[in-house]
């Protein structure tokens, strides 16, 4: 679960292929709509976001922090092991990568779905949440990610919130 595949070729354009402050421009991208995260460092190595590190608020906040970072174009792949929950990041300081990724699955109520061409907001909530016009679900669970719900693409990856 620290190492999470995108499609590289997709995504919003923040940054040029080759430009030396990629990392500085995801950084200051998901800083500006902030999901929860304290002392955020990115790194970057060719199309891979080799460290996303820092402290989140929630679960939550991590999963966006990822899909902020892996829908960007030139992207295709975020590790995210050194990206703490707040909550469990002292527990987790002494534990392995598997213990960590394993406490990370077992305390989200998120799926991750990608887009495929024909999808719609509507046909994805009526699939994973039983009801389409509870779309509006998953597109507040990705305001970080889409900025109109009508405006989704193949390849973009997003977070399916519990159907609780």
């Amino acid at each position: 679960m620290g190492l999470f595949d995108f499609a590289a070729n997709i995504g919003k354009k923040v940054f040029g292929i080759g430009d030396a402050d990629a990392a500085e421009k995801i950084k200051q991208d998901i800083e500006s709509n902030n999901p929860g995260i304290e002392n955020l460092e990115v790194e970057m190595q060719e199309d891979t976001v080799c460290v996303l590190s820092g402290t989140c608020e929630s679960v939550e906040a991590k999963e966006k922090a990822i899909l902020m970072a892996g829908n960007m174009k030139g992207v295709s792949a975020v590790v995210a092991a050194q990206l703490k929950v707040a909550e469990s990041a002292d527990a987790s300081e002494n534990a392995g990568e598997e213990q960590q990724d394993a406490a990370f699955e077992s305390a989200t109520d998120s799926q991750f779905y990608t887009i495929e061409s024909g999808d719609t907001l509507w046909g994805i909530a009526a699939k994973f949440l039983g009801n389409g016009s509870k779309y509006p679900e998953i597109f507040e669970a990705n305001r970080e990610v889409m900025e109109d719900p009508d405006k989704i693409f193949p390849g973009q990856k997003i977070r399916i919130p519990s159907s609780k």
